[in-house]
């Protein structure tokens, strides 16, 4: 392809060239591709075929590119350098100091950005105030904005970057040191705001102002809330959000019963749709609070080490509406048949059930099986489930497309049964099973040819359902040790966090650790990578 003449006296006369290559159709547009005369008469002319094209559709073409491909495509010549600067809308950039003196230049240029990302690894960044406001200025149809390092804002950058950016709609905000000031400040001129990310926040600490929602107090739909030292600031915030639909909370000090016995008592918290919850100090108090929110459809319930069947019970008693249900039990036994028998008698629109550190028997199973009839997706991580568990579910789960089975003592008996059983099934996994040989895989293969296998048989030590970052389909490894006691009874509250700090520490004596991964199912049929449900 090639560049074509931008000054007059240079350019020529489209309709003087030759159909070029011969007997195309390019000749019949009205527009004759542009011919660029060769300096090597051994050399072929060069065309631009995307000349006739409209920017609209080179521009539609450039958003089927990575990053690198667009910065290449934007050398070729000055219109593609326009169009790839005008039809970019996400920008990420490595916030270093280095950058400062380009950034008027570099948003002069990318003026349409939509979605900004700004990094920084350093201990310290010299972005400042000036440089969120010129952002604010520049990239006037910014709806999302992600900050993470440690900036050098003030209360006053960020309420004049709040109130110059009037589509904001998502702000994250990871490791700044940012404080309850700069929050308010971002709410108070937010009327846009859906959703909402702030994680280890530094400023956010006992005796601060206390956090509400301001005039994002309509708008503002999500709430993430992880690794604060004092989360519970932010409970005025969540009890003023009327329209708030998810609710995360992970890894947050303090005891979250108080919070969540709020809920359901004619606010607005009863209209909440999610709720993800993640080694945070909940007891079942807190757990039955929640199913006080009767709209409810996705429920993560992640190493919550109070809670046992008697919350899940409460849970399955008023939210009927229950589509997604994800429960991390870290193998304490607090959660088994009982509360799961409850899930299955109430909430009959169940169509993705996680189990980890969970053991579910036959019973359970089968009453899952015969009442939650949409039942689509299940996973079993971790457990004691054998052979005849998956019997059960073979013959009972007529449903069920995707099944992934990891750590799990079956055997190829088991797997055996799935060739006859689950008509709609299209994908499989198998992870960490010790009892699992490679030759079933083929076997499993030749009976089921439209079913997708992802196989790995390799031994693991734990698994986690523990959230990342990522928000967008990036895998993250998670390091953890199991407890030793697997069938002990969770540790009572007053001395929860040393019972869980001893056992912990003696995992670790004559042993390492072991990196596990729990994402999204593979696309390809064969593929290696372990991803989940």
């Amino acid at each position: 392809m090639g560049q074509f003449y931008s000054s007059p006296e240079t350019s020529l006369d489209l309709h003087d060239h030759q159909q070029w290559p011969p007997g195309s159709l390019v000749g019949a547009l009205s527009s004759s591709p542009l011919v660029l005369p060769s300096t090597d008469e051994g050399l072929l002319n060069f065309v631009d075929f995307t000349f006739p094209l409209p920017d609209e559709c080179l521009a539609s073409i450039f958003r089927f590119l990575n990053s690198g491909d667009r910065k290449s495509c934007s050398l070729v010549c000055k219109r593609w350098f326009q169009v790839e600067s005008e039809s970019r809308h996400r920008l990420s950039l490595n916030a270093q100091d280095e950058i400062l003196p380009f950034l008027p230049s570099l948003f002069a240029r990318f003026d349409s950005v939509k979605k900004l990302s700004l990094r920084c690894n350093r201990k310290i960044s010299r972005i400042n105030d000036d440089a969120l406001i010129l952002v604010s200025i520049r990239c006037r149809s910014l709806t999302r904005i992600k900050l993470s390092g440690r900036f050098q804002l003030t209360d006053m950058g960020i309420a004049t970057f709040a109130s110059n950016c009037k589509t904001l709609k998502k702000f994250s905000c990871s490791s700044c040191a940012l404080g309850a000031n700069s929050i308010n400040a971002l709410l108070k001129n937010s009327s846009t705001l859906e959703e909402l990310s702030l994680k280890g926040l530094r400023g956010v600490i006992a005796g601060t102002e206390p956090i509400v929602p301001g005039v994002a107090a309509a708008s503002l739909k999500s709430i993430l809330l992880k690794d604060l030292v004092d989360g519970l600031s932010l409970t005025p915030l969540i009890m003023g959000s009327k329209n708030l639909k998810a609710l995360k909370i992970i890894r947050c000090q303090g005891n979250w019963d108080e919070l969540f016995q709020f809920f359901g008592h004619g606010n607005s918290m009863a209209s909440l749709i999610e709720v993800h919850i993640e080694r945070i100090q909940v007891s079942d108090c807190g757990v039955s609070a929640i199913s006080n929110c009767l709209n409810l459809e996705i429920l993560h319930l992640i190493k919550v080490w109070d809670c046992s069947n008697f919350g899940l019970a409460c849970i399955a008693e008023h939210c009927k509406r229950l589509r997604k249900l994800h429960i991390d039990g870290w193998r304490i036994n607090r959660i088994g048949d009982e509360g799961l028998i409850a899930i299955a008698k109430q909430c009959l629109d169940l169509q993705e059930l996680v189990l980890i550190g969970v053991n579910p028997t036959c019973l359970s199973l089968s009453m899952l099986a015969s009442n939650c009839v949409n039942l689509e997706r299940l996973a079993l991580c971790g457990s004691r489930v054998g052979d005849e568990e998956i019997a059960c579910i073979a013959a009972k789960c007529k449903s069920l497309k995707k099944l992934c089975i990891k750590g799990c003592p079956i055997s190829n008996i088991g797997i055996e049964s799935l060739a006859w059983g689950c008509p709609n099934l299209a994908k499989i996994k198998v992870k960490k099973c010790r009892g699992v040989t490679g030759e079933i895989k083929e076997w499993l293969v030749e009976k089921r040819t439209s079913l997708s296998v992802n196989w790995d048989v390799e031994e693991i030590d734990h698994l986690d359902a523990s959230s990342s970052d990522a928000g967008s389909g990036q895998e993250v490894a998670v390091l953890e040790t199991r407890l030793v006691e697997t069938g002990g009874e969770a540790p009572v509250v007053g001395d929860r966090w040393l019972t869980i700090l001893k056992t912990t520490l003696s995992g670790l004596s004559g042993r390492s650790l072991m990196a596990c991964t729990f994402g999204r199912w593979p696309n390809s049929p064969n593929s290696s990578n372990s991803r989940s449900i």
